[in-house]
């Protein structure tokens, strides 16, 4: 059976970069998400189809995402539909929830590596590091936006971090929601985050009929 993958075709660069900050990198858009998912099923890739997934879930810093161990997202194998962390940046908790997707593939990557309660979930490769490091994250998600076409320099692991965030704020509007999923302890660090501007505020408004 052929499955058809979905043509990517980028946005110009400059229409993309005109509407984050600078410096920022771009936040993935849903087709190319799930472009991404298909692309990594296929590969048979299960670490990475977990971690990206969880990744976009979760909103969390890289140091934080890949500190978790099995038992902060799973009990007795099988992933929970919420969790929360203890932020390193912060040092204070944050809640986030694992969509059932994501939940099946963080269990079918926990039976493939054998993981118990107290490993990594996301263990390392290389014998001197327990767990993926933030660099090792990093060239992963430049390898998995590659995948289906985009230009890895526009991408990080904060791109991941922020493309569910910017989804909810597009479709709700509300910052205070979005604060609290992403762990920001001011409001104006996540209207920074977001690069939300005064065109993006009229855009909302106009949604609104009274």
């Amino acid at each position: 059976m052929t499955i058809a993958l979905p043509m990517i075709v980028p946005e110009p660069a400059n229409d993309r970069r005109s509407r984050k900050p600078s410096g920022q990198k771009a936040p993935l858009q849903p087709k190319e998400v799930w472009a991404i998912r298909v692309r990594l099923q296929l590969a048979n890739r299960a670490r990475d189809l977990a971690l990206f997934n969880l990744a976009i879930d979760s909103k969390l810093r890289g140091c934080d995402l890949l500190r978790l161990k099995v038992t902060d997202v799973a009990q007795m194998g099988e992933a929970r539909p919420r969790a929360s962390v203890i932020q390193q940046k912060t040092g204070a908790p944050v809640r986030f929830e694992v969509t059932p997707a994501a939940r099946e593939t963080i269990n079918a990557w926990i039976r493939k590596a054998e993981l118990t309660d107290r490993d990594w979930l996301f263990p390392s490769r290389i014998r001197a590091c327990p767990q993926l490091t933030t660099r090792q994250y990093q060239r992963l998600v430049k390898d998995w936006v590659s995948l289906i076409g985009l230009d890895p320099t526009r991408y990080g692991s904060h791109s991941l971090r922020r493309t569910k965030a910017t989804q909810i704020y597009k479709r709700t509007g509300n910052l205070r929601a979005v604060q609290l999923l992403l762990g920001h302890a001011k409001i104006e660090s996540t209207v920074q985050y977001l690069g939300v501007e005064v065109e993006d505020a009229l855009t909302l408004s106009e949604q609104i009929e009274l």
